[in-house]
């Protein structure tokens, strides 16, 4: 009897650990890439000097590279504690040779009554109904492009949501099978000031399973200083006619506290390749965005062009060709070095900026 009630100790002990084993999991993903990137503006206070930098280089990238850990563990029968602790890596090393970045870390409940709960680190809500974008390697740049060679311009396409320090995220359970996902966000301004804002933000997908999809989110102090609206669809045609063509658009207006507002538009096309050993398919991404960073006059246009193929489900090789062409008219900063110290100086200018790479790379999941 003593004997068997120490194998069931021993038996129960271990389903414990089990379950309170993290799940360790990531991505490493590196380009090799040809980048172009060119500056032609002028200085718009005197002596109204002319910058123009170009920048042409063969790059080793890391793109989104990650580890992280997660899991859960049970309170009570209807209430689990959930975890996340997730950091980018640079597989191409960094100046600095700093290569961890805290990306959605938190500790969290999840009530199958009351949804879920996440303290921490999180990723801005309006995110979570962008299933739009496709773009890959380089290009995955949706609020991130700059320029490189010493020159520093303002982002080169929409702002897009960042992760929010101090936040909180409740996801609402399913209510009687609706094809309804919503998500509520607060994040705290901690600063000792008087005109702290604290943040907000909400999201709303409907996916009801055949194929459309249609969302709508905000935030408000959170990503930037002032609000963001955003709405997206996408439509899979294979599950309505004899086509593997995955179509997208998503619309954004950020509106700047003390600027304008930036209109950013993305429409995207994925088809699936069957005529290939293994899946495989091409895609095209269009960025357009108006007003950047609420500037009136500086503008862009993105288009991106590329495939993937699948040797594994978590084997990928990439390849992709893409251009951004961008107005800065209307006072973009610059740095540019000064001839008499070396010390860095920030001119306002206005002028025009163009990005071209073109890569391919290899993407492995574990």
């Amino acid at each position: 009897m003593k004997k068997l009630l120490l194998a069931t100790a021993i038996a129960a002990l271990s389903v414990s650990a089990a379950n309170a084993a993290p799940m360790v999991y990531g991505k490493a993903f590196v380009t090799t890439d040809y980048v172009n990137a060119d500056l032609d503006v002028q200085a718009m206070d005197a002596p109204f000097e002319r910058v123009d930098n170009e920048s042409d280089s063969l790059q080793v990238n890391s793109n989104i590279s990650r580890l992280g850990f997660k899991g859960s563990e049970a309170m009570t029968a209807n209430t689990d504690v959930i975890y996340q602790l997730e950091y980018g890596i640079r597989i191409d090393g960094t100046d600095d040779n700093v290569g961890f970045k805290s990306r959605d870390t938190y500790l969290g409940l999840d009530n199958k009554d009351l949804g879920q709960f996440r303290f921490g680190r999180n990723y801005s809500v309006s995110d979570y109904i962008n299933n739009v974008t496709v773009t890959e390697g380089f290009w995955d740049n949706l609020g991130a492009s700059s320029l490189n060679g010493g020159t520093i311009a303002e982002a080169l396409t929409l702002t897009d949501g960042g992760r929010v320090n101090n936040s909180i995220v409740w996801q609402a359970p399913k209510y009687n099978n609706l094809p309804l996902e919503l998500a509520l966000q607060y994040g705290a301004d901690e600063s000792f000031s008087d005109d702290r804002d604290n943040g907000y933000g909400a999201s709303l997908m409907y996916n009801p399973g055949n194929g459309f999809t249609a969302g709508i989110a905000m935030d408000k102090d959170m990503s930037i200083a002032g609000d963001i609206v955003r709405g997206s669809a996408t439509v899979d045609l294979s599950k309505y006619v004899a086509y593997p063509v995955t179509l997208g658009a998503l619309y954004q207006e950020a509106d700047y506290d003390g600027a304008g507002t930036e209109d950013g538009l993305v429409v995207s096309a994925k088809m699936g390749l069957s005529n290939f050993a293994k899946p495989a398919a091409v895609y095209l991404q269009y960025n357009a965005t108006d007003s950047l960073s609420g500037l009136n006059g500086n503008d862009s246009d993105q288009i991106v062009l590329g495939g993937e193929y699948m040797f594994k489900k978590n084997l990928m090789a990439h390849a992709y060709a893409g251009y951004n062409s961008a107005d800065l008219d209307n006072n973009t900063f610059v740095v540019r070095g000064e001839e008499v110290d070396d010390s860095l100086v920030s001119v306002r200018a206005r002028g025009d900026a163009s990005v071209l790479a073109i890569g391919a790379g290899i993407e492995y999941l574990f």
